[in-house]
């Protein structure tokens, strides 16, 4: 198994060797035969496991970090603390970054969930407003909602983990809502030249979370095609370790809005002149009084996160390509077993596969708990979206509590397992993965 670590597990295993023949699951080592399992009843058999960081993040280019390293020892990690525009790490970063996504106007900030937060604002969200936005995302979006002093219409999610187009429609009837903030969780796009036309239709503005989503495009299935974000007035995304942009914590607000760029630039602490210090907004002009009506909420990224940005820009179709091509490989895999259902990605979207999803079938609630703890007790620490402590099951966002059931995304998010495709990793590793996964069922199973 190459660089893969393999224990020897010593155990009445032919039960479970067995399952795993009948479900036309291939085990990491040979079921033993029938005279050797005569002759020797409790039989040693490999047993797949994972001895790498799974939360492995994508590592820092060496320029970013010379970079950082400079900029420590002048001293200068304010983002204003230059002469000019063109002298702001930041101010640069801001132009990659909208070059990348082809976006006019791009504003660096602390975090994903300050632009969600600072879009919304911009939107003209005002306390008590509807804003409908996915049952399934990540805690980040529903209070970044709150944070607004809005109330979250909840969707109901597919099993695909997108939002489900004909509930939004219901609900945009029910609620009444006139904003509608999808998240693209994991970087599942909908058909959003429907979800547009649904919002377009009833009068409601479209925002996107785009945090998961940074590589992804939409329209032709290729890399030629837009990137994902445009479909809405604005979007933000996210340069959290985690996401193909690694700066520990930050944010990114993108539109075509040159209105809503300088509320944004302003909101997140661009007082008195510094617009002048930004080259991605809206000339002067649009500023207007706008840095003495709107508050300074002080949501800037500093220049040391900008400058470990910039040098994984121009890496960014690289690193989508090396992804996809493990990914593809892993979902065909998976998707043969008999109980994994791997959902099939819509076929305008160019996909950026750092992460896998799946969904159990068949099982029970006692097994999918099953199956975590064997996977976990062989180094593959799998998420369930659905459990108990999840910050992405809905039912742990007390501060805005959903008002009606939601089953569908609560039967989704019960059956459904997540797990990263660390970039670090050798091809042979997420072998290894595939058999932990087959092995940990098979087990179960027996």
């Amino acid at each position: 198994m190459g660089a893969d670590a393999v224990e020897v597990l010593c155990s009445a295993s032919a039960k479970a060797d067995q399952v795993a023949e009948t479900k036309g699951v291939k085990r990491a080592a040979e079921a033993p035969s029938a005279d050797a399992k005569a002759a020797a009843p409790v039989k040693c058999v490999k047993r797949a496991a994972i001895t790498k960081d799974i939360k492995a993040p994508d590592a820092v280019p060496e320029a970013g970090i010379q970079e950082a390293v400079e900029l420590m020892k002048l001293g200068k990690l304010y983002r204003y603390n230059v002469k000019s525009a063109s002298e702001s790490v930041v101010s640069l970063c801001e132009v990659e970054v909208a070059q990348y996504t082809g976006f006019k106007y791009c504003v660096a900030l602390n975090s994903c969930g300050s632009a969600l937060y600072l879009m919304l604002l911009a939107a003209g969200v005002k306390p008590g407003d509807a804003v409908l936005t996915n049952a399934f995302t990540f805690a980040a979006v529903p209070s970044a909602i709150h944070h607004a002093g809005a109330k979250p219409i909840y969707v109901e999610s597919t099993t695909g983990y997108t939002m489900d187009l004909t509930d939004l429609k219901s609900k945009i009837s029910s609620s009444g809502a006139k904003f509608c903030m999808i998240s693209h969780m994991r970087g599942k796009i909908a058909d959003m030249d429907e979800v547009k036309s649904i919002c377009d239709g009833a009068g409601v503005m479209l925002l996107e979370d785009c945090a998961h989503s940074i590589g992804v495009r939409f329209g032709d299935g290729t890399a030629k095609c837009a990137h994902t974000g445009h479909h809405g007035v604005a979007c933000g995304i996210s340069s959290q370790s985690y996401k193909m942009l690694n700066s520990g914590e930050g944010g990114f607000f993108l539109t075509d809005d040159g209105p809503m760029a300088a509320k944004v630039a302003v909101y997140a602490g661009a007082y008195e002149g510094l617009s002048e210090k930004h080259i991605t907004v809206p000339p002067k002009e649009i500023f207007g009084d706008l840095p003495n009506l709107l508050p300074n909420y002080s949501m800037r990224m500093s220049a040391l996160a900008a400058a470990v940005v910039r040098p994984q820009i121009p890496t960014l179709e690289e690193r989508v390509e090396k992804y996809n091509a493990r990914y593809y490989m892993i979902e065909e895999r998976l998707s043969k077993h008999p109980q994994i259902e791997v959902p099939r990605q819509n076929p305008k979207v160019r996909i950026c596969g750092d992460s896998i999803q799946f969904n159990l079938q068949k099982v029970t609630d006692e097994q999918v708990q099953k199956f975590l703890a064997e996977c976990k007790s062989r180094g593959l620490p799998c998420e369930l979206f659905g459990a108990a402590a999840n910050a992405r099951n809905f039912v742990n966002w007390k501060f805005s509590p959903a008002e009606e059931s939601l089953p569908r995304t609560a039967q989704m998010i019960g059956r459904a397992i997540d797990i990263r495709l660390p970039l670090t990793w050798e091809d042979s590793d997420f072998v290894t993965l595939c058999q932990v996964v087959e092995e940990s069922l098979a087990t179960v199973l027996a």
